[in-house]
């Protein structure tokens, strides 16, 4: 084993207690390092965020199996619980697959609205239990947990020289920290992210955060992690911040020389329940048996747990909050829990009260009143004064931008990819027809419309959609398809680059977005006019130095365009 570098204790049990001849024996363990080493070698997670009380048997029945059975994790494992404002946890040096603990939590019908589980491979750090997942801290009154999957180089160890004084990963600081209260117990990268993260939280606010505000910051947090390692850099954690609530952020990548892809994926779970079947064992369960029509459930897993149902994975740089079984990606909708009262709870400081304009969702509004201007008509929500036949809201999501524009549209279809807020914008009544996908999926004949002219649309608008889609080419495309029959409008908003720094970044290679420190995309002004110059469309309206949206307690500024096409 000298020309490899391999701990012996990083195997399987089951190939250390081989007995076979050490002639036979080395030859076989050396082609299964080389079949397993680049394909299997990370960390397992798995995540369930739930409306009601549920137990999490079946997942973690077939997740265990991934811990030196139907996988080679078997460095340990972890589980925590959230059980009221306490946190119950289970950690083991033993493959979780052979572990009698993991064996007996599979077994216990325990309930919670809110846990996380992971599996290891030791790729940084000993086999030992200061190092296996999740993580645990108090603070603000509140338990937060923490399992992460990856690798991040920006917190990796580092080897110094003998009696030198530099920062290491324990110390390393994110935000505005300059003081380290939270400091990993073991020699994980992983650790040493998670006391970052907390360390930044806490020198962030003296009052307990909302939700709304919370989001913004660890999402800038995680922008802060990976700049400058874009390349080498994954990260992919679940973080749980009280009984109710998780985030989940993911920057997928492959280690150099592998092929194997390592991201997150999540499922909601909800009425109508069918069957769902594990992939790693041989086990069912109908859900519609077992479960009430108030039960959801999302569930979270670095590969999909199950073989008939349908996951998602993240997007990259993507972070989510589950609450009551839902994933929320934008500031406004974590607005709307927080207005419910479930969002953080301490006894140990004050809470801050959310601004009551500061995320209101006013974007729809403002772009309707943009449209109504540019095509001349009135803006008095009269529904006897319709000024489009079909149209087609673009990222609906929970329906508020077609309540605004539904007056004047006779027929509307919203889309959107998450099924949940898919659901809920069906339940709010204001479309005649909701479609779970992307853009193109809008030129799809539906099943109970056999005219072509279903794909024919005279109005397309998009509200706070393009801040999570760069390249907008194939948008443009599939608006054109929709309008060219028939003409119409289409209308968007979009935040803009500053002038300044698209002056100076100017080039003939330049791209025309930019991805800012809130994960969102930016776009050019010189971009979306070449857009709508190449796809036939004419400007209607353009209104710049729009307020969509603040930001670091600062204006983000962005247009609100209406374009025109006419019928070919």
């Amino acid at each position: 084993m000298s020309t490899l570098d391999f701990s012996w204790q990083r195997f399987p049990t089951t190939v250390r207690c081989c007995a076979a001849p050490s002639h036979v024996f080395r030859p076989l363990l050396l082609v299964w390092i080389i079949l397993t080493l680049f394909d299997r070698f990370y960390f397992r997670l798995m995540g369930m965020n739930c409306s009601t009380p549920t137990d999490f048997n079946f997942s973690f029945r077939g997740f265990k199996c991934r811990g030196g059975n139907t996988d080679v994790h078997a460095h340990g494992w972890g589980l925590a619980m959230y059980e009221g404002r306490g946190v119950r946890t289970f950690h083991d040096t033993l493959p979780c697959a052979s572990s009698p603990i993991a064996d007996m939590v599979a077994s216990y019908p325990i309930k919670t609205l809110n846990m996380m589980a992971h599996i290891r491979y030791a790729t940084q750090g000993a086999v030992s239990l200061e190092n296996v997942h999740p993580f645990q801290r108090e603070m603000w009154g509140i338990q937060w947990t923490f399992a992460h999957n990856g690798d991040v180089p920006n917190f990796g160890q580092q080897k110094m020289p003998e009696g030198s004084v530099c920062e290491t990963p324990s110390t390393r600081m994110l935000g505005r920290c300059t003081e380290v209260i939270y400091h990993p117990v073991g020699d994980t990268d992983s650790e040493a992210v998670f006391c970052a993260l907390l360390n930044a939280l806490r020198a962030e606010f003296s009052t307990l955060p909302t939700l709304p505000v919370l989001y913004e910051a660890i999402q800038k947090l995680c922008c802060e992690i990976v700049k400058g390692y874009e390349k080498s850099t994954i990260l992919n954690f679940l973080l749980g911040c009280g009984q109710y609530t998780m985030f989940g952020f993911s920057w997928p990548g492959s280690r150099e020389g592998s092929t194997v892809w390592n991201g997150l994926h999540y499922l909601v779970r909800s009425a109508p329940f069918n069957t769902a079947r594990l992939k790693d064992e041989d086990y069912a369960v109908d859900f519609n048996q077992t479960n009430s029509v108030d039960d959801r459930v999302a569930i979270i897993a670095t590969k999909p747990l199950t073989m008939n149902e349908e996951w998602k994975e993240f997007g990259r740089g993507q972070l989510l909050m589950f609450d009551a079984g839902l994933p929320y990606s934008r500031p406004f909708e974590c607005a709307g829990i927080e207005r419910c009262g479930r969002g953080l709870s301490s006894r140990a400081i004050p809470r801050a009260e959310i601004c009551p304009y500061r995320y209101q969702y006013n974007i729809p509004k403002l772009l309707r009143k943009s449209v109504c201007a540019a095509l001349g008509k009135e803006d008095n929500g009269d529904c006897s004064v319709v000024w489009a036949e079909r149209a087609v809201d673009l990222g609906c999501g929970s329906g508020e931008s077609g309540a605004q524009f539904r007056p004047y549209v006779r027929q509307l279809t919203g889309v959107d990819l998450n099924p949940e807020m898919a659901k809920e914008a069906r339940n709010r009544g204001c479309y005649d027809r909701v479609v779970v996908g992307d853009a193109e999926c809008i030129l799809q004949r539906c099943e109970d419309e056999e005219n072509v002219g279903c794909l024919d649309y005279d109005f397309v608008f998009a509200c706070d959609l393009f801040t999570y889609i760069g390249d907008l080419s194939k948008i443009f495309l599939t608006v054109r398809k929709c309008l060219e029959k028939r003409g119409g409008t289409f209308a968007f908003s979009a935040e803009i680059v500053n002038e300044s720094l698209e002056a100076a970044c100017m080039d003939d290679d330049d791209e025309g977005f930019v991805m800012q420190s809130c994960a969102r995309f930016a776009h050019k002004r010189w971009y979306i006019r070449s857009l709508a110059e190449k796809f036939g469309f004419e400007t209607l309206s353009c209104k710049e130095s729009t307020v969509l949206r603040k930001h670091d307690e600062k204006d983000v500024l962005g247009a609100l365009i209406v374009l025109s096409l006419t019928s070919s």
